[in-house]
């Protein structure tokens, strides 16, 4: 399906931070989970697509659906390595097997952080995403697949209904990339990246102590991103990166795009022993 550009209300809700496991959570169509062990740490997040509401489906129970499996299946893993391809595999067939499968589509996005190789592992299917900050400096962010404008790489169960684009986890961006104590991972759905610029996102996080977080700087500068993108996604007059997209394929739209907006901010502390350098 391909999203709407219609300007419309949707729930919006911030969440911020978990000192533990968390998940899985959803608010308006959007869902997460938050997965911690003594291996690795696991967060998915993943957004419904509203177009499913033409037909009377909530998208909701798609997004929600997929990130409880995913949740399990993490939390259940006790083997060294967790792809976060075969991580979204795993889950989205789980639905498909179903006696009665849930009908819906949704964009997805998986990270993985290895203690022990001390590496993100990441998968993105669709316009959610992620980015890894260090000091002030973006030194990764996952890029939006897109089939055309505002119509996103999507996981589907449509029963062969006429229209609808189904994706295959595989078919997601992956990556791997080594990570160091102090770098903070902002991860959203595109209700964040579509209403702020990259330097709008990383001016927010510089209230953290890199090197001695705490969960209430880390919970309020969540909070923060997810308010300042709220505020301008409902500014007509504001050029969003989402409007700068629009007019580049020719579209005479301006302003922010109101859209659920969830983000989660994990700060990597000093979970292994120094090396000596």
């Amino acid at each position: 399906f391909q999203k709407t550009l219609q300007k419309q209300w949707y729930q919006r809700r911030v969440r911020g931070t978990h000192p533990c496991n968390f998940g899985p959570a959803h608010f308006g169509d959007d869902a997460f989970f938050i997965v911690e062990n003594e291996k690795r740490s696991v967060i998915g997040i993943a957004d419904g697509v509203g177009g499913w509401r033409r037909y009377d489906v909530d998208p909701s129970k798609f997004t929600r659906s997929l990130m409880n499996n995913c949740e399990r299946i993490a939390r259940s893993t006790t083997t060294d390595v967790l792809n976060p391809v075969g991580l979204l595999q795993r889950a989205y067939e789980q639905m498909m097997h179903l006696k009665s499968p849930l009908l819906g589509s949704c964009t997805a996005c998986i990270v993985v952080m290895d203690k022990e190789k001390k590496e993100v592992s990441a998968a993105n299917l669709g316009d959610s995403g992620f980015m890894v900050v260090r000091g002030d400096v973006v030194v990764y962010q996952s890029q939006e697949q897109q089939h055309y404008f505002n119509t996103p790489y999507q996981l589907s169960i449509s029963n062969d209904r006429l229209g609808v684009i189904q994706d295959r986890p595989s078919d997601a961006d992956t990556t791997t990339i080594s990570i160091q104590k102090g770098d903070l991972i902002v991860m959203a759905t595109d209700g964040l990246f579509d209403n702020m610029f990259q330097q709008q996102i990383v001016e927010r996080l510089k209230i953290i102590d890199r090197y001695a977080p705490t969960y209430e700087t880390l919970k309020q500068a969540a909070d923060k991103l997810a308010a300042d993108a709220r505020n301008l996604a409902m500014d007509e007059d504001y050029m969003s990166p989402f409007a700068m997209k629009a007019q580049h394929y020719g579209l005479n739209f301006r302003g922010g795009k109101l859209d659920d907006i969830t983000v989660l901010l994990a700060s990597v502390v000093n979970c292994w022993e120094e090396e000596d350098t």
